[in-house]
C-alpha cells in the first residue's frame, strides 16, 4: 500500500459544513457480513467515514442511533412507479419504508424513449433515485401496434432491435419483458433472444416476467434460461413465485433450474414476502386467449384455490365489487362465481389480489442465495407490498420468524441488487459510497399495510438518506426531493483489442486485475502497472468480491467505466491500462492476492 494513493483518496472528499454524523448504532453494510459498532459521518452526497467513535465536527448534525441499525438504503429491483414518481414525486410510501433506489420500466413496460424520460427526471427529480430498463411489450407495441397478437416478422425485429439499442444508449439497465400480458405474450423465444442480445453488447441484464407463473412455471423458468444463453446476457427472473396449487412444493425443482444455468451465466431472481399477487382477471385464464372457454376459467380458479381467493380490487364498470371477493360477489347475485368472472372479462377486466401460493415456498425462494428482495410495488399501489415489503421482510421474516439472518436480509435488500445493475457506488455501506442510508430499530421494524389499507406506513423506519439529503426524519417525510435520474454506464461488450498475453496473474511486471464481466467467458481485465494490489485493495473498499471460498481467486462485480473514472483518479498518470478480453474463463484472471489490505480508510 503506498502513501500517494492513500493521500489521493483523502483528497476525494474535501471538508465541508454540510456533514452529518450517524453515531452510536450497529452498521450492517450490505455485504452480509455481521453488524458492527460503528458511526457514519456523510459529507455532502458521500459517504466519507465509517469507524467507531468518530467525533463530532462543530456545527456537525449529529444522529444518535444507539439501539438502530445504519444500513444502505434499500434498492428496489422492480418497481411500477414510472408515471407516478412524477404524479407523487415525495415518493411518501417508498421511502417511509427504507427505500432510496427504484429500478421502473419493468414487466416489458418501460418508458420510451428513454433518453426523455431520464431527461424529465433530472429536470424534475422525486425524492428517490431512479433507474429503468427497455420494455420489450412498448418496443413491441411501438413496431407493432394493435397487429400484435402473431409472432414479429423479420423487419420488425430489427425495428425492435433499433429501439433496444437506442434505449440501452440513452441509459437503460437492461431488457425487460413481461409474457403474461398482451402484447408480450405473443412473442417467441427468437424474437426475446434477438432483442436481448441487444441489450447485452451494451452490458445490460434479462430481467422477465416469465411465460407463466403458474402450472408451466418450470417450462417458462427453463425458457428464460434458454434465452439467456442464446443471447449471452444476464438473467433475472422478476417476482419469482410458484402462483397455483398444482406447484406448489416444487421450489427445489425451481431453483435447480436457476443454479444449473448459473454455472454458465450470471442468473440472480427477486421475490417478495406476500403469498398473494395482483394482477387482472385475465391472467385466471389457462390454456389460450378464448376469453369465452368457460373450462380455462373454471380451470383458473381451481389453481388458485377457489373464488373465496380472488380479491377484486378496481372493476371500473362497477366500483360496488372493489374490495369484495368474487365468491362474495357471485353469491350476492347468485351466480356461479364463473359465470361471474366472464362477465367481467367481458366488461374491461378488474384488477385482482389473489392467494396463489404457499407460504412454505414463499419462506424457500426468500432463503436461497440467488434471491433477493424486490417489493413489485410503486408509490401508490392496491397491493400492500408497495408500502410494506422492506419492513415486512425485517419485521416478519427476521425478527418473527427468523428465515434468514439479519445481515443476509440487508444484502438481498442492498448490496445484491446494486450489483444486479452494476452500480458502483451504491448499495454498500463504505466510504466513497454514496449516501443513501437507512436507519431503523430491528426491535420495532415492521409493516401495517394490508389489502385493505394498502397505504398504512410501517414502523420502526426513523432515517432515510437520498444522496445525503434527509427524506425520513423521526418516521416523518420530509419532502426533500434529492434523487437522481440513474443511468447505466455506457459500454460496449466484446468489441476492444484482447490482451495478447497469457491468463496469468503477474506479467512482466503488470498485475491483471479482473472485474466481473456483463456474462461469463467475457471478462473486463485491468492491467494496473505496479499498482496491482493497491487496484485490488480499492476495489475491495468500495464493493464486495463475488461470493468465493476463502483463499480462492475473487471477480469484482464493477462496471469497466465506473473502475475507470474510480482508479484513474487514485492511481498516478499512465498507471492504469485497461483491456477487454472475449472467450477467457472467469477463473484465469485473479482479482485479488493474499495479504492486501484495504485503501479507503475507515478513521
Amino acid at each position: 500500500m503506498s502513501l500517494p494513493v492513500l493521500c489521493l483518496c483523502g483528497a476525494a472528499f474535501p471538508v465541508t459544513a454540510d456533514t452529518v454524523l450517524i453515531r452510536g448504532g450497529r452498521v450492517i453494510d450490505g455485504t452480509g457480513g455481521p453488524a458492527r459498532r460503528a458511526d457514519v459521518r456523510v459529507q455532502g452526497d458521500r459517504i466519507v467515514s465509517v469507524a467507531p467513535g468518530l467525533r463530532a465536527r462543530a456545527g456537525e448534525r449529529v444522529i444518535d442511533a444507539r439501539g438502530k441499525i445504519v444500513a444502505p438504503g434499500f434498492v428496489d429491483l422492480h418497481n411500477h412507479s414510472d408515471r407516478q414518481v412524477f404524479e407523487m414525486p415525495a415518493a411518501a410510501t417508498q421511502t417511509a419504508q427504507g427505500i432510496t433506489t427504484l429500478l421502473v420500466g419493468v414487466d416489458g413496460e418501460g418508458p420510451l424513449p428513454v433518453g426523455d424520460f431520464l431527461a424529465r427526471l433530472d429536470a424534475a427529480p422525486a425524492a428517490v433515485n431512479v433507474a429503468t430498463m427497455v420494455g420489450h411489450g412498448t418496443v413491441r407495441t411501438k413496431v407493432m401496434g394493435d397487429d400484435f397478437n402473431r409472432p414479429a416478422r423479420p423487419p420488425e425485429i430489427a425495428a425492435m432491435r433499433e429501439l433496444v439499442a437506442q434505449g440501452m444508449a440513452d441509459g437503460a439497465f437492461g431488457l425487460s419483458s413481461g409474457l403474461e400480458y398482451d402484447p408480450g405474450y405473443y412473442s417467441t423465444t427468437d424474437e426475446l433472444a434477438a432483442l436481448a442480445e441487444v441489450a447485452a453488447r451494451r452490458g445490460g441484464f434479462y430481467a422477465s416476467h416469465i411465460r407463466n407463473e403458474a402450472d408451466e412455471t418450470l417450462r417458462a423458468l427453463a425458457e428464460a434460461m434458454e434465452i439467456g444463453w442464446r443471447a449471452r446476457i444476464p438473467v433475472h427472473i422478476s417476482h419469482i413465485k410458484l402462483g397455483t396449487v398444482g406447484v406448489w412444493g416444487r421450489t427445489a425443482e425451481a431453483l435447480r433450474i436457476l443454479h444449473d444455468a448459473a454455472r454458465e451465466n450470471d442468473v440472480t431472481a427477486d421475490w417478495y414476502p406476500y403469498n398473494f399477487w395482483a394482477s387482472t382477471t385475465y391472467v385466471l385464464m389457462t390454456g389460450g386467449r378464448d376469453w369465452e372457454d368457460r373450462q380455462g376459467w373454471v380451470k383458473g380458479l381451481v389453481d388458485v384455490g377457489g373464488a373465496e381467493n380472488v380479491l377484486i380490487t378496481d372493476f371500473p364498470a362497477d366500483h360496488s365489487y372493489d374490495g369484495t371477493t368474487l365468491a362474495a360477489v357471485a353469491a350476492a347475485r347468485r351466480q356461479d362465481p364463473v359465470d361471474v368472472l366472464m362477465d367481467i372479462v367481458r366488461r374491461g377486466n378488474a384488477d385482482i389480489l389473489g392467494t396463489g401460493m404457499s407460504e412454505r415456498d414463499v419462506a424457500a425462494f426468500l432463503r436461497d442465495p440467488l434471491v433477493m428482495v424486490s417489493s413489485d410495488g410503486g408509490i401508490e399501489i392496491a397491493h400492500p407490498r408497495g408500502a410494506g415489503t422492506y419492513p415486512r421482510v425485517l419485521g416478519r421474516y427476521v425478527r418473527e420468524r427468523k428465515e434468514v439472518p439479519l445481515a443476509a436480509a440487508v444484502r438481498k435488500m442492498t448490496g445484491m441488487p446494486a450489483r444486479r445493475l452494476g452500480l458502483p457506488d451504491r448499495g454498500l455501506l463504505r466510504p466513497g459510497m454514496k449516501a443513501d442510508i437507512v436507519v431503523f430499530d430491528p426491535r420495532t421494524v415492521v409493516d401495517r399495510s394490508t389489502a385493505a389499507e394498502p397505504q398504512a406506513r410501517p414502523l420502526g423506519i426513523e432515517h432515510v438518506f437520498v444522496n445525503g439529503v434527509a427524506v425520513v426524519e423521526g418516521g416523518r417525510p420530509t419532502g426533500a426531493r434529492p434523487g437522481r435520474a440513474l443511468r447505466s454506464l455506457p459500454r460496449d461488450v466484446g468489441h476492444e483489442q484482447p490482451l495478447d498475453r497469457p491468463p496469468v496473474h503477474e506479467v512482466r511486471g503488470e498485475d491483471l486485475v479482473q472485474v466481473r464481466g456483463p456474462h461469463p467467458g467475457v471478462p473486463d481485465v485491468l492491467g494496473v502497472d505496479g499498482h496491482g494490489d493497491a487496484a485490488a485493495a480499492v476495489l475491495e473498499a468500495i464493493g464486495p468480491a463475488h461470493d468465493h471460498p476463502a483463499g480462492q481467486p475473487a471477480l469484482l462485480d464493477h462496471p469497466l467505466q465506473g473502475v475507470e473514472d474510480l482508479l484513474g483518479a487514485l492511481l498516478p498518470a499512465g498507471a492504469l491500462r485497461v483491456a477487454r478480453r472475449p472467450r477467457v474463463e472467469a477463473h484465469e484472471d485473479v482479482a485479488l492476492g493474499p495479504g492486501h489490505s484495504r485503501i479507503l480508510s475507515e478513521d
